[in-house]
C-alpha cells in the first residue's frame, strides 16, 4: 500500500523542510498551503498528517478528534519548535500519533517519520488482506507425476523471483487466480497486498476510478479523493482477471502503468511513481481480440513478458483423486460433516468425468455432496445426476468383467456370450435397480419420501418399483 502524507505547516521553510526529509522515503507526499483556514489546507488528507503546533486550531482535543474522523482516519504527527512536556503531554492525549522536536537533526527526524510510515503501512496492508478475503495458495498445490503439469511448473517456479508482468491463461475453472496468489506468496512480494480484480465485473464508468484512483470533483459523487487498486498494491501485485474485458482507453492506460511505472489519479493533473507488478488472466484468444481490433498489440506484448497456460483438468487425470481427497477434507472440516470418504463407485465416477469446469468445477461438486450427504461415506447418491448419467457403469474392463452368470442369478447355463443381448440387457437392469432399491431403502430406513427425493424418483415410480421386486416399507424399517 502507498502511504499518503499530508504536509500542513505555518513556515514555507519547515514545508521545504519536511518535502526534502520524506521525498525519499517512498510516500505519495502532497502539501497544502501555509497559509488560510486549518480544514481548507487539509483537504481530504491521507494516511498520515504532519502539521506544525501553531497551525493546529484550538481547542486541539477537538481538532484531532475531527482528523481522526476524516474518511481514511489519519494519524497526526505534530511538530513543534519547543521542549514542553506538559503541552507534549496535552497533544498526545488529544489522540496525536506522536510530538516530534523541529530542532531534531535531519536523520533523526527522518528515520523517525519513517518508522511511523512503516507502521501504517503494515496496518494499512493488514486491512486490505482482510478485505480481499486473501486465501492461502502455494505452489505444491499443483504439484502432479502427470509430466505436462511438471514441465509447467518448472518454468512457473523460474519466474517467481523477477518482476516481470506474467500472463496466464487457461479454461474457466483452471485456477488462474490461485496460481498468482500461489506465485505472488512465494515471491519476494510476498509481506506486500496481493489485489485481485475482475475487468468484467466493474462498470466501465467506474473502472477506471477503481484501478486508478480519483481526485475529489473528477465525477458526480467523488466527495473525497480515493485510492485505486494499484495504489492499494504498492509493493505487492495486482492481479487483473479477464484481461480482456478492459476497454480500449483503460489498455492505453495501464500500458503507461506497465512501461512507465507511473499513476494517475482520475481528474488529476500530476502523476506519481508506484511499485507493483502486475499479472493478469483470461479464458479469451487475446490474438483473434487483437485481430478484430479490440484488443492493443502493444499491450499484449507488455503483459505476456511470461505467458503461463495451466493445463485443464482433463489432461491431467491422476490428479483427481487427490484434488478429491484434498476438498473433501477442507470441507469437512469447514461444513463439520461426519463424511470421511468416498465410496469406490463414487471416485470412479467421479475420476471418468471430463471436468468441462475443472477444478472449480470440481470443488462445488465436492461441496455440494458433502452436504447432501447423510453417513460417513459419500456415494454416487450424493454426486450431481448429470454427472452419474454420463458415467458408463457396464464399461467393460480386461479381466473385470461387470456382467457374470451368478450377478444375473442364472448359474444353470453357460457363458453370457450364448444368450441373446436382450436377455442379458434386460435381467442385469432388473437386477441392478433391485440392489438399488435395497440400498436406498436401507438408507432411508423404509422412509418413502425421503427414498423418493435422493433417488429423485416419483413416487409412482417407487410404489411401481417395490411392488415389482415384493417389497414393503416396514421390511426396512426395522433395519
Amino acid at each position: 500500500m502507498l502511504v499518503r502524507v499530508h504536509i500542513v505547516v505555518h513556515r514555507p521553510q519547515l514545508a521545504e523542510r519536511m518535502i526534502e526529509l520524506l521525498s525519499p522515503l517512498g510516500v505519495s507526499l502532497t502539501c497544502g498551503p501555509t497559509r488560510g483556514p486549518f480544514w481548507d489546507r487539509v483537504g481530504d488528507a491521507g494516511d498520515l498528517i504532519i502539521a506544525s503546533r501553531p497551525a493546529l486550531p484550538e481547542p486541539i482535543d477537538e481538532t484531532v478528534a475531527a482528523i481522526r474522523n476524516l474518511p481514511d482516519h489519519p494519524e497526526l504527527i505534530v511538530i513543534w519548535n519547543k521542549e514542553d512536556p506538559e503541552e507534549r503531554a496535552r497533544l498526545l492525549i488529544a489522540g496525536c500519533f506522536a510530538v516530534l522536536y523541529s530542532r531534531l537533526p535531519d536523520e533523526t527526524m527522518r528515520q523517525a517519520i519513517l518508522s511511523f510510515v512503516i507502521r501504517r503501512h503494515d496496518t494499512g496492508v493488514d486491512r486490505i488482506r482482510r478485505d480481499v478475503a486473501e486465501t492461502e495458495c502455494r505452489l505444491a498445490d499443483f504439484e502432479s507425476p502427470n509430466p505436462a503439469m511438471k514441465s509447467f511448473l518448472n518454468i512457473v517456479r523460474r519466474v517467481i523471483a523477477p518482476d516481470s508482468s506474467l500472463l496466464i491463461l487457461g479454461e474457466t475453472g483452471v485456477g488462474k487466480e490461485r496460481l498468482a496468489r500461489a506465485i505472488h506468496a512465494e515471491s519476494p512480494r510476498a509481506s506486500h497486498p496481493f489485489i485481485p480484480v475482475s475487468c468484467a465485473a466493474l462498470p466501465e464508468t467506474l473502472l477506471d476510478g477503481e484501478l486508478f484512483g480519483h481526485v475529489r470533483g473528477a465525477f458526480t459523487g467523488a466527495s473525497r479523493d480515493r485510492r485505486g487498486y494499484f495504489e492499494l498494491a504498492h509493493g505487492g501485485t495486482v492481479f487483473l482477471d479477464e484481461i480482456g474485458e478492459l476497454p480500449k482507453h483503460l489498455q492505453v492506460k495501464l500500458l503507461r502503468v506497465l512501461q512507465e511505472r507511473i499513476i494517475q489519479r482520475l481528474g488529476s493533473e500530476s502523476v506519481f511513481e508506484l511499485d507493483v507488478r502486475v499479472m493478469a488472466a483470461t479464458n479469451r484468444d487475446l490474438e483473434a481480440e487483437i485481430e478484430n481490433g479490440s484488443f492493443r498489440r502493444d499491450l499484449y506484448y507488455r503483459l505476456g513478458v511470461v505467458t503461463l497456460e495451466i493445463p485443464p483438468l482433463r489432461k491431467h487425470r491422476e490428479d483427481i483423486p487427490r484434488l478429491l481427497e484434498r476438498y473433501l477434507q477442507d470441507f469437512k472440516a469447514r461444513l463439520g460433516r461426519p463424511v470421511s470418504a468416498f465410496s469406490d463407485d463414487a471416485m470412479n465416477v467421479l475420476s471418468d468425468y471430463e471436468w468441462p469446469g475443472n477444478i472449480r468445477e470440481l470443488i462445488n461438486v465436492v461441496e455440494r455432496a458433502i452436504i447432501l450427504c447423510r453417513g460417513h461415506v459419500l456415494t454416487i447418491h450424493d454426486l450431481p445426476k448429470m454427472i452419474v448419467e454420463k458415467h458408463d457403469f457396464a464399461r467393460f474392463v480386461p479381466g473385470e468383467s461387470v456382467l457374470t452368470p451368478d450377478s444375473l442369478g442364472d448359474n444353470e447355463h453357460g457363458q453370457l456370450i450364448d444368450k441373446p443381448w436382450k436377455d442379458v440387457r434386460d435381467n442385469y437392469v432388473r437386477q441392478l435397480e433391485r440392489e438399488y432399491l435395497q440400498l436406498l431403502l436401507s438408507a432411508t430406513r423404509g422412509r418413502l419420501i425421503d427414498a423418493a427425493d435422493r433417488g429423485e424418483i416419483s413416487s409412482r415410480a417407487l410404489y411401481a418399483m417395490m411392488d415389482k421386486h415384493g417389497f414393503t416399507k416396514e421390511q426396512f424399517r426395522r433395519r
